[in-house]
C-alpha cells in the first residue's frame, strides 16, 4: 500500500492533466461501469516498499518509498474505442514519463520513471470493454 501523499499526488496530477475520460481513484469504491458504456480510467496501487535511507536526528531522516501504480483504461469495444485505446495510453504515459510532482513541506514529491508499454488484459474479450494497462514505477521521499 502506498503512502497517502503518493496517492494524493498521483490523483492530483490525473485531475489536472487528464480530461479524456473519468478517473476512478483510490477512494472510489464504485464498481459499476458507466450507464452509457463510455470509457473510464482506474488507478491501482499494487506494489509499494518503504525503507529508511538516512539515519540521523529524529524528524530529519529520509524515508523512501519505491513502487508502481497501474493505470487501467477501459475503452468501449467498438472500432473507435480500439483506434483510440493506444492513443490514450500514449497520452497517459506522457503525463507520467520522467516527471516530478506533489512536493510539500515534509514530502519531497513523487518521481516517476518510464511507464511500461500498454498491455491488453487477458479477459478483455469477456465483456463490453477493451482493457489496457500501463504501470508507472516511482519513488517518493518523506522526511520523518
Amino acid at each position: 500500500m502506498p503512502m497517502q501523499q503518493v496517492v494524493a499526488a498521483v490523483e492530483a496530477r490525473l485531475a489536472s492533466g487528464w480530461t479524456l475520460c473519468p478517473v476512478r481513484g483510490f477512494a472510489d469504491d464504485n464498481g459499476d461501469t458507466p450507464d452509457d458504456a463510455s470509457a473510464f480510467l482506474t488507478v491501482q496501487y499494487p506494489v509499494a516498499m518503504s525503507d529508511q535511507i538516512t539515519v540521523g536526528a529524529p524528524g530529519a531522516n529520509v524515508f523512501r518509498e519505491e513502487g508502481a501504480f497501474r493505470l487501467v483504461l477501459a475503452m468501449p469495444r467498438t472500432m473507435q474505442g480500439r483506434l483510440l485505446a493506444l492513443i490514450w495510453t500514449d497520452e497517459l504515459a506522457k503525463l507520467f514519463r520522467s516527471k516530478q510532482f506533489g512536493a510539500s513541506a515534509d514530502f519531497m514529491g513523487v518521481t516517476t520513471y518510464a511507464p511500461t508499454s500498454p498491455s491488453i488484459e487477458d479477459d478483455t474479450d469477456n465483456g463490453n470493454y477493451l482493457l489496457l494497462s500501463i504501470a508507472v514505477p516511482y519513488q517518493a521521499d518523506l522526511l520523518g
